[in-house]
């Protein structure tokens, strides 16, 4: 076994998120590991159609499948709203390959939804003259999210939306395990003017150190906002019964079961989920007000992908403010961005037990937020 097998796992936890603007967080990602990538095929025109919450749950399943099969080893992960990319150990690059594999078949199948996967080597990408470092965000006490840095990824990205480094999808049938993984919160709506997305990318060739200053000051003024922007309450967000997404997570929780049947017992799980919430019943060592204040603490609203995304409820003056900074460094050629307006924001979640503080919620626009910002962002450029 490689002696980087632990290599994430060690990495401190840094927990001011301006801290991580500086390069000095990161640390390279060592050759022999893997970078593994996947994105919808299409998403914007199933966003346009409304399907924002099948987008993001695909997307989060890739995240989720990787977690139930890590054996509780920690590997750096980023959801990117259509998709997700990872970095992997070599002991798990075989399987990381099988799941991806696993997944590309059953969100054919299961949604008639096509989906891009691919695997290169951090070798590779230095070879191609890019990097892959990272960072250990610590969220909360019980939660940290992976940072990339490098420019790397999204070289990885866009080979793999070429065509290149392709894995094939499992035989017909394959079905991935995605315990744990839901979408039964309510959208949280905005609170102080919108829910703004949005994402950023340096311009190759410029210097590093100027898109840095930028991402730097867009930081700060995002932190100027309520509670620097979080976009969820934070006593958590609301529920309601039956919850919107009960159908989705139906046929994503169903496995090879019918799919009746699953909606049936979600139906009554999320009945019997919404009482005790509404109530406030607690049993056992589960208390329903933590439990929903957790997910705000735990939510990952703000990351570094070889650029920043954010999900911010954000003031219209803050707003303005942000967006005369990224036209002015855009105008001088460091960098490029998109941003979108909504009105609530959008939580998928991953739960490997609702007894520990260490659930997952990744959140997106709920109007298709980061997956429209990159297409806005593309738009501009051609």
């Amino acid at each position: 076994m490689s002696k980087n097998t632990g290599f994430y796992e060690e990495l401190p936890r840094i927990a001011r998120f301006e801290a991580l603007t500086d390069p000095a967080s990161y640390t390279p990602i060592p050759d022999d590991w893997m970078i593994a990538t996947a994105d919808i095929v299409g998403s914007t025109e199933l966003i346009t159609d409304g399907k924002y919450k099948l987008v993001n749950m695909i997307g989060a399943a890739v995240i989720s499948a990787h977690i139930n099969a890590s054996g509780g080893q920690a590997f750096p992960y980023v959801f990117g709203g259509d998709g997700a990319t990872l970095a992997v150990d070599p002991a798990r690059r075989a399987e990381s390959a099988r799941i991806l594999g696993v997944l590309k078949r059953w969100a054919d199948e299961e949604f008639g939804v096509s989906l891009r996967i691919a695997q290169v080597s951090v070798a590779d990408v230095r070879a191609a003259g890019f990097d892959v470092s990272v960072a250990r965000y610590q969220a909360s006490g019980e939660i940290d999210y992976a940072m990339f840095s490098g420019g790397g990824v999204s070289w990885a990205e866009a080979k793999m939306k070429a065509g290149e480094n392709a894995l094939p999808a499992a035989p017909a049938g394959a079905v991935p395990d995605l315990e744990g993984l839901s979408c039964r919160w309510s959208n949280a709506a905005a609170k102080n003017g919108s829910i703004l997305s949005v994402v950023v990318r340096p311009v190759p060739g410029r210097s590093g150190a100027e898109f840095d200053r930028v991402t730097h000051e867009i930081v700060q003024l995002a932190q100027r906002l309520s509670r620097s922007g979080h976009p969820l309450p934070p006593e958590g967000p609301g529920l309601q019964f039956p919850p919107p997404g009960l159908n989705l997570e139906a046929h994503v929780s169903r496995g090879k079961a019918s799919l009746f049947r699953r909606r049936l017992e979600l139906v009554v799980g999320n009945l019997i989920a919404w009482v005790f919430f509404k109530a406030g019943l607690k049993t056992g060592d589960f208390e329903p007000a933590h439990y929903k204040a957790m997910v705000s603490t735990n939510a990952d609203f703000r990351k570094f992908d070889d650029g920043l995304k954010m999900t911010l409820d954000c003031d219209a003056e803050t707003q303005r403010q942000i967006r005369a900074v990224l036209e002015t460094a855009q105008a001088d050629g460091i960098l490029r961005f998109g941003l979108v307006e909504q009105d609530a924001a959008m939580i998928t979640c991953f739960v490997p037990s609702i007894h520990q503080d260490d659930h997952i919620h990744l959140v997106d626009g709920a109007s298709g937020g980061y997956a429209r910002a990159a297409a806005q962002m593309k738009s501009k450029t051609g």
